[in-house]
This record gives C-alpha cells, structure tokens and sequence, in this order.
C-alpha cells in the first residue's frame, strides 16, 4: 500500500502563509502538514509516499519520497492532478488531500473498510463549521449514502440531505486503481475542454466529479465511516484553529 498526497495548488485562501511555500509545509506546532500526515500513515505500516508537486515545487524536499511535477497546476484541479501520478497507480493505494490532519484511527478505519474503492466520511461534521465563517458549510464536499454505498457525492448536496462530509481521503484496490484508470481515461477522452458531471470543464473537475461519475457507471463505492479526528486547513481561520486543537498534544 502507498500514499499518495496531491500537494500541487497554491493555497490562495491561506495566504500570506501561503506566499513562500505550498500549503502543505504550513506548519503545525512544530511540524508540517505533509509530516503529520505522513506520521499517521506511517503508524499504519504505510511507508511508501508519493506526492503530486506543483506551486513552489522546489520547497518539498523530503528524501525517500516519489515526486510527481503537474506543472500546470494554474489550469486544472484535483482530479488532473492526481493523475500526474498515474505511473504510481499500477497497484492498491491511498489518496490524500494534502491540506488535512487526520489521526492514525481515521487511516485504521480506512484501510479496514472493504470493496475495491472506499472513501473516508465523516459522519459528526456538521459541528466543524460553526464559527466557520471563511469556508461555510456549504463548501463541504457531502455524501448520501443508501444500502451501505455512496450514491450521491459532491458540495452541491444540502446538509439536510446528506448522512456526511467526504473528508478528501480515499482508498483503491488493484481493481479499484484499475477503475479508476480506465474511468479517466474515458472521460479525458469523451470531456476534454466540455463540462463534465458538477465542473465547468474537465481540467477543473474536483475528485468528487470522478466518483460520481463511477457511481453512475455502476460500480460501488464504500464509505469508511468516521467520528470526528481529522481537520482541513483551508484558510487562516482554520489554521489558527487548528494550532489552538495541537497545542501540547501530538497527533
């Protein structure tokens, strides 16, 4: 099993932290993001890391790391920048957004959920958005879930209507980093320069976009359902909010 975390945009919401280094080196009470995230991983017997690079690429430098240049990272999002790191994908691994915390039970409970792709949703999220005025709760990126699968995932989904917030980490069997594979591959194909599912063209499409589209293919996907134990980064509203969870504590 590896990691891989998509570290390649700007921040722009996180600035002026964000002016000289990528989001995911912000520091937290001593240590990065990427670190602690890595640390989490690592107490899961995940030791093999491979990240997706792009703004102020440079400054990620950790030794013993796969690296990965989407090197047009002002044009696409999340979804294009994953697959920077296509080569890595020939087998099962985990996918991160690099501008989360999570605490090793979350990666535990993820790697223990079954079917060939499974996505970690926090089922106790609502709470995290109050007082979270810089990115409302209806930025959350939320599931429903119906018979035990993911049928409807996305920020277009109400509060009200949905059982979670998909917290931008997920997991892939062989079969499921194989469908994935040929997913995108299609739809590149099919959506290159046109709208595809909730993004205006596919270059901006999110990962939401890319699992909703296998939902409507007919494959399943699985939550890895949590409580809580993980945090996002967004803007500094967060970070000084984060800092204060941290203080004296470790991950």
């Amino acid at each position: 099993m590896k990691a891989i975390i998509i570290a390649a945009g700007m921040g722009k919401r996180l600035r002026p932290y964000t002016e000289d280094k990528p989001k995911c080196l912000i520091d937290i009470c001593g240590k990065t993001i990427l670190e602690r995230q890595m640390e989490a991983l690592k107490a899961n017997d995940i030791n093999d890391f491979v990240v997706v690079k792009g703004y102020q690429q440079e400054k990620i430098n950790y030794p013993g790391l796969q690296y990965f240049i989407n090197d047009n990272y002002q044009n696409n999002n999340i979804l294009n920048s994953l697959f920077y790191a296509e080569k890595a994908m020939g087998d099962e691994f985990i996918t991160s957004y690099s501008d989360i915390l999570y605490d090793k039970s979350v990666v535990e409970r993820l790697l223990a959920t079954p079917g060939d792709i499974s996505l970690v949703v926090d089922m106790d999220w609502q709470e995290y958005y109050q007082g979270r005025t810089k990115h409302p709760i209806g930025e959350a990126e939320n599931v429903i879930i119906t018979d035990g699968k993911i049928t409807k995932i996305g920020k277009h989904l109400t509060g009200n209507e949905s059982q979670g917030e998909f917290i931008g980490m997920a997991k892939f069997s062989r079969r499921g980093a194989e469908i994935l594979r040929e997913e995108f591959k299609r739809v590149k194909e099919q959506y290159s320069g046109k709208p595809f599912q909730r993004a205006a063209i596919f270059e901006k499409a999110y990962l939401t976009d890319m699992f909703q589209e296998i939902i409507d293919r007919g494959y399943d996907i699985c939550p890895a359902l949590i409580q809580k134990n993980w945090w996002e980064i967004d803007t500094d509203e967060d970070l000084e909010k984060v800092n204060e969870i941290f203080k004296g504590r470790a991950l």
